[in-house]
């Protein structure tokens, strides 16, 4: 497209693109923005070298002069959209990109492959959060997921309320807390329990977490309680009924004097197995393979589409897809009370006129302006506003079960 664009003139077209999806994953009623961050951060240094445009240019892909304009690529337009922990629904406009045809068109991977991947994973996250209560969860998915994802998946599961992560480099790539356990293969290890258990607590100190069930998980608790004394931190249990196993570990603990051990659960958790264990004393969690798969919608379904050219608003128009154009911004309308009753989508070109109610919240924010990267918000607080926002939302809203979205969206009206 570029290449065809470039050689017929169109290529320095203003354009306007924006990321959005016609439906949610199936038996989703909200999704979460996450990972804008990290595609603006990463469009600092998208570009192509020597090399890459002499392979591009020697096998037909492009012609020289696309590599000319390739050698000094950058983004000089302008970046919106919904802030990283919001929810999103249904033609809510998550993100919008404009600039020349050439620079725009360029950013539909970047854009989507990022955004796709960290949007399944919040979402995901968000529901374990609510299935989970005030228990907090450990996301421990890395060695189930591609090894350059997990770092992102931690840190979009972090935005959407997790406690901690197990993966070292999101804690020092992004500040996400880190936490982690010993696996059965530490036990094993040792010629007995009890010597694992006494390494563990040589280093890991008496606040240490301690894995019981590689054997006999009642037999492994007294070990551990003899070993560490009724003050160890917590036990972990990775196998088998859990609800049954936490009930009869906390009546052992409890026995044994060690009533401020913590139980820690994992074992292929996902947000239905959480609400499940709501009565059970359960103390903490920890979610692999089901969060950083998005637990059954493992993409988000967002699009990249052009809707305005030089001013003019440009839309799909097929048998089955109906797009609507123009450039776009949103904003939420709330009841009094401070629960939020729609979503409201305006045409760019009529933003500066409207008034919002006092109980009206503005959804989109400038992340790019002229090329030039604006002040990101931190982690912490997009952790705040993504807690603020869901609990703002309707309580039908927030349900496991399959249902609508949970917000009606408002578009513009389109002639």
């Amino acid at each position: 497209m570029l290449d065809a664009a470039i050689a017929d003139g169109t290529a320095n077209r203003h354009c306007t693109f924006e990321v959005f999806a016609r439906r949610l994953p199936n038996g989703r009623r909200y999704g979460v923005v996450a990972g804008t961050a990290r595609f603006v951060q990463a469009l600092a240094s998208f570009g192509f070298d020597a090399a890459e445009l002499s392979e591009l240019v020697g096998s037909g892909v492009i012609r020289p002069a696309t590599a000319d304009y390739l050698s000094n690529y950058r983004f000089t337009g302008d970046i919106s959209g919904y802030a990283e922990g919001e929810p999103w629904f249904p033609q809510s406009p998550v993100l919008t990109v404009s600039g020349t045809f050439a620079e725009t068109v360029l950013l539909e991977t970047l854009a989507l492959s990022i955004l796709n991947h960290d949007c399944a994973v919040a979402a995901a996250a968000a529901r374990m959060v609510i299935a989970a209560g005030d228990r907090p969860i450990i996301e421990m998915g890395s060695r189930r997921t591609h090894e350059q994802a997990a770092p992102a998946a931690a840190r979009a599961a972090y935005l959407a309320g997790f406690a901690s992560t197990s993966n070292l480099a999101a804690g020092a790539w992004y500040e996400v807390p880190t936490a982690g356990t010993a696996a059965h293969a530490f036990t094993l290890l040792y010629d007995t329990e009890a010597a694992a258990f006494a390494a563990q607590l040589a280093t890991g100190g008496v606040g240490t977490t301690l894995l019981v069930d590689t054997y006999d998980i009642s037999a492994g608790i007294d070990t551990a309680i003899r070993v560490a004394g009724p003050e160890l931190g917590a036990i972990r249990i990775d196998s088998g009924d859990l609800g049954v196993l936490a009930h009869r570990s906390r009546a052992q603990l409890d026995a044994l004097g060690a009533t401020k051990t913590r139980i820690v659960v994992s074992g292929d958790l996902d947000e239905y197995a959480m609400a499940g264990l709501a009565a059970a004393p359960v103390d903490a969690y920890g979610a692999g393979t089901a969060v950083v798969v998005g637990s059954g919608a493992p993409t988000a379904g967002l699009i990249y589409k052009l809707v305005e050219v030089e001013g003019r608003a440009v839309a799909k128009r097929s048998e089955n897809k109906v797009g609507v154009g123009g450039a776009k911004f949103a904003y939420r309308r709330h009841r009094d009370s401070g629960t939020a009753t729609a979503e409201v989508v305006g045409l760019s070109r009529d933003r500066d006129a409207l008034t919002l109610a006092p109980t009206d919240r503005l959804l989109t924010v400038d992340y790019v302006r002229d090329g030039v990267l604006l002040p990101l918000p931190g982690l912490t607080e997009s952790r705040a506003r993504h807690r603020a926002a869901m609990t703002a939302l309707p309580w039908q809203a927030l349900a496991l079960s399959a249902g609508d979205p949970g917000l009606p969206v408002v578009l513009p009206e389109t002639h």
